[in-house]
């Protein structure tokens, strides 16, 4: 052969090589799913379920054998003696007057119930300015504190609870100390009632008075089972380094960023509630709220080194 006709066959050979390559490429991105760029906002991918278990109860045995020593039980058996009950309006433009009547004991179980009734009573606890509600429900405190601290470098804070459906409900399971937020606030649970498969998770710190420092917290979990027709158990595990949230025995949020560690050797108390609309909507429409009622089955409280 010429050598014009070597490099001839050499450049053919060379561009069969390189096709072949690039046949051979086209299988391996399809077999690990690689999303190919055509130029084109790409959509989010749809949120993940996480698994619910209807009916769902705490393996106590389980959780003291793993080192958690229980500081704090409430079964709701009797009378709510380790609870402040709150009278008067709130915050975050909620529609509702807390008041003692909203709250009974029933068959084990707390009983949270919102309703549509026009009362008067104070603006907030805090200011007693009378004014006009369109709505009632309840909520408590507890009486005694929690804290990750030194002395008990993490606590494990626990319930049972079937959330209420209805548009417009903001039922909530959270702690909180005051003065907001300089101890903090920790929501481990806060859900709409028209979203009967999902809940968020949050926490906010301050250094002042009135000042939030913690931004973009939320933690958004989407079930495979209702929230609203069975109960399930919402846990937080709260250490010095991380909030970690829990949903039926499985972990579905941690945070460990941006002021977490200040939360250490905070006070905070245990908090229960039904709110009525409020900030947590966006383009509420009043005329279609359909209030409902949250059970609770028990709180519990573990701490452990």
């Amino acid at each position: 052969m010429t050598k014009l006709s070597l490099r001839l066959v050499a450049c053919s050979m060379i561009a069969m090589v390189a096709i072949i390559s690039c046949k051979h490429s086209i299988p391996a991105v399809e077999e690990n799913n690689e999303p190919v760029s055509n130029g084109r906002p790409q959509q989010p991918p749809p949120p993940s379920l996480t698994h619910g278990i209807c009916g769902y109860d705490l393996d106590e045995a389980a959780v003291t054998a793993a080192g958690w020593t229980k500081t704090f039980n409430e079964d709701f058996s009797t009378n709510l003696d380790n609870w402040n009950v709150w009278y008067g309006g709130a915050f975050n433009n909620e529609l509702q007057l807390y008041q003692q009547s909203n709250l009974s004991i029933a068959n084990g179980n707390l009983v949270i119930t919102s309703k549509k009734e026009t009362v008067t009573g104070p603006t907030t606890p805090y200011d007693q300015t009378t004014k006009s509600f369109n709505y009632t429900s309840g909520r408590i405190e507890s009486k005694t504190t929690i804290s990750a601290s030194a002395a008990a470098p993490k606590v494990r804070v626990t319930a049972r609870i079937m959330l209420p459906p209805g548009y417009g409900m903001w039922p909530a399971f959270w702690s909180y100390g005051d003065p907001w937020p300089t101890q903090g606030e920790i929501d481990i649970l806060e859900a709409r009632g028209q979203e009967g498969n999902k809940y968020q998770t949050n926490y906010f710190y301050g250094k002042t008075s009135g000042r939030n420092l913690v931004k973009n917290a939320e933690g958004y979990i989407t079930t495979d089972v209702s929230l609203q027709n069975c109960y399930h158990v919402y846990e937080l595990i709260w250490s010095q380094s991380s909030l970690q949230f829990f949903f039926d025995g499985q972990l579905v949020q941690t945070n460990t960023g941006s002021y977490v560690n200040g939360l250490f050797g905070k006070s905070e108390k245990i908090a229960l509630n039904v709110a009525v609309g409020g900030l947590f909507f966006s383009n509420l429409d009043p005329t279609q709220i359909v209030t409902g009622s949250m059970y609770v089955d028990w709180v519990k409280v573990f701490t452990s080194n």
